[in-house]
């Protein structure tokens, strides 16, 4: 299971474009009323097999945070999409996924390549 940090205030994506040069960093954009959101984060949580050390992962609640979501929309130049997963590396967004094409595996391809 990933040990989610809390997404809560826009300045934290200052932190996570300056961390993203150290190691990756990962943002789940996730909607807790959306059944398939759910599906996604459970999905991410049971495959989960990345270490700290590997990636940095972090998990925005949507409906308490839309500012910060439109934020990282027009900070990594992804359109918002619910549930959404994006990878962030050296301040580019080298991966982006939503729905049902959010999957581990991928993630670690694009972490692996």
């Amino acid at each position: 299971m990933a040990a989610w940090k809390s997404l809560v205030d826009i300045s934290e994506l200052d932190t996570i474009a300056k961390q993203s040069y150290q190691k990756p960093q990962l943002i789940f954009k996730h909607s807790t009323r959306c059944s398939i959101s759910a599906m996604a984060l459970d999905r991410l949580n049971r495959k989960w097999k990345f270490s700290s050390s590997e990636i940095e992962p972090y998990y925005l609640d949507l409906l308490q945070h839309r500012d910060i979501s439109n934020q990282i929309a027009q900070q990594w130049e992804v359109p918002h999409q619910s549930p959404q997963v994006l990878v962030i590396k050296n301040n580019q967004c080298i991966y982006h996924a939503s729905h049902n094409d959010i999957c581990v595996e991928d993630i670690e391809q694009i972490l692996n390549s």
